[in-house]
């Protein structure tokens, strides 16, 4: 009796992909601050596509997507360390008005971009006056424990160009003009 001979391309097993260094992680996501508030949520528009192991996305999170397989979905909560750092009292500052000469009427709230001895800055505004204006340098969400639901839409490998580049490319990504 001859024995019974599997057609090769059953007994070849799809390699599943995890997310690790040089793959292109497509994934969803919604943030909720420690209320449990929802702040964002990538659900109404694209996934976010980045490029695993670059330091693309926060630490915390991409710690948590390693290993993780297309189809997957969690929750992970991120501690500031791990997110946008711990507030530092010394990114608040007063500065003249003058300035700001070209940016027009300030608010509070806004965001500029000031050009400082280090490079361009994101500051918010946090208070108006006659002749000076109060800054803060800090992420918006420095200081915050966050928790993200992710879904892992897709992994794939990265392009020769995307690892040249340290990002993704496409859809979710970044695109080069």
């Amino acid at each position: 009796a001859c024995p019974l001979r599997w057609p090769p391309e059953w007994s070849v097993k799809e390699k599943i992909m995890k997310a690790e260094k040089n793959k292109v992680v497509t994934f969803h996501y919604t943030l909720k601050n420690a209320e449990g508030e929802q702040m964002e949520s990538s659900r109404e528009g694209d996934p976010m596509a980045y490029l695993h192991g670059t330091n693309s996305i926060i630490v915390g999170l991409e710690k948590a997507m390693e290993g993780r397989e297309a189809g997957e979905e969690f929750s992970v909560t991120v501690q500031p360390e791990e997110a946008y750092g711990v507030r530092n009292d010394n990114n608040v500052q007063r500065i003249p008005l003058k300035r700001l000469k070209g940016i027009g009427k300030v608010q509070v709230g806004q965001i500029l971009n000031l050009q400082t001895n280090k490079g361009q800055v994101q500051v918010t505004v946090l208070k108006v006056g006659r002749f000076n204006v109060d800054v803060d340098g800090n992420h918006p969400l420095a200081g915050h424990e966050l928790t993200f639901d992710v879904e892992v839409m897709e992994i794939r490998d990265a392009t020769e160009e995307e690892v040249t580049h340290g990002h993704a490319h496409g859809p979710g990504g970044h695109q080069h003009d």
